[in-house]
């Protein structure tokens, strides 16, 4: 048996997610029926980086498994990509050590959060990003995430109901917002996210680009530790998971 690392871009608009479940198609289960194609019927068990939500896409989600097939990195691509279907991407396939874990031995995340800040939607981005009519002022988003950035405790930017164990301590290494044209992409960087935190982050951050909030606002959300504190949840259509860092 063999070790395998691949990456995996898909298309989140008809996912419930990625983890299994007994009701809706997810990117896992496509998968691994995928695999099983490929394993004469056998059954292959997928281990991920970690979940996304439905209808979250990712452009760089990492993934191992086990395999007793012995193709070289492209053949094992091209094999790949024909079982599965066309909302999922093969971008990598290579041999990692046995004891390589897709999600314990992830060092950093980054998220993107893509907004189109327009009168009008882009008809064909609509799956893709998150319309607002309104001026967003990205110079106060910018100096707002500063106060975001580095080790805290991320109460605020948490979803109550969490199954999260332990400490809501996480270390956000880059937060920043871009423009181009209508286009505004929020970035976070991170050793670790809590759930529903990138998409609390954006909604929050959305009110002081409307000039609801001040940017120093965000410490004091961050200090109250309370969901209540903080913006509500963007919606999850516009988020990607960008890239999964691994040493």
């Amino acid at each position: 048996m063999q070790r395998v690392k691949c990456t995996l871009a898909y298309d989140g608009t008809d996912f419930a997610g990625f983890q299994t479940q007994l009701n809706g198609r997810t990117v896992q289960e496509e998968v691994e029926k995928g695999l099983q194609k490929l394993h004469k019927g056998e059954k292959t068990k997928v281990i991920a980086s970690g979940r996304t939500d439905s209808g979250v896409h990712a452009r760089g989600q990492v993934a191992h498994f086990d395999t007793w097939l012995d193709l070289p990195s492209l053949r094992w691509k091209m094999a790949f990509t024909s079982v599965l279907p066309p909302d999922i991407q093969v971008k990598e396939v290579v041999p990692v050590s046995d004891a390589f874990h897709a999600r314990y031995d992830a060092v950093e995340k980054e998220y993107r959060y893509v907004i189109w800040n327009d009168q009008d939607p882009d008809l064909f981005r609509r799956n893709y990003t998150w319309h607002i009519r309104k001026p967003l002022d990205v110079k106060a988003m910018q100096e707002a995430c500063r106060y975001i950035e580095g080790e805290h405790d991320f109460t605020s930017f948490c979803r109550p109901r969490a199954k999260v164990k332990g400490s809501k301590v996480r270390h956000l290494l880059k937060a920043h917002v871009t423009k181009h044209d209508q286009e505004i992409v929020f970035i976070f960087r991170g050793t670790g996210f809590l759930y529903n935190m990138v998409r609390i982050l954006v909604g929050t951050l959305i009110g002081v680009g409307k000039g609801e909030r001040a940017p120093e606002d965000l410490a004091e959300i961050l200090e109250a530790r309370d969901r209540h504190a903080a913006g509500f949840t963007a919606p999850a259509h516009a988020l990607f998971l960008w890239e999964v860092t691994y040493e």
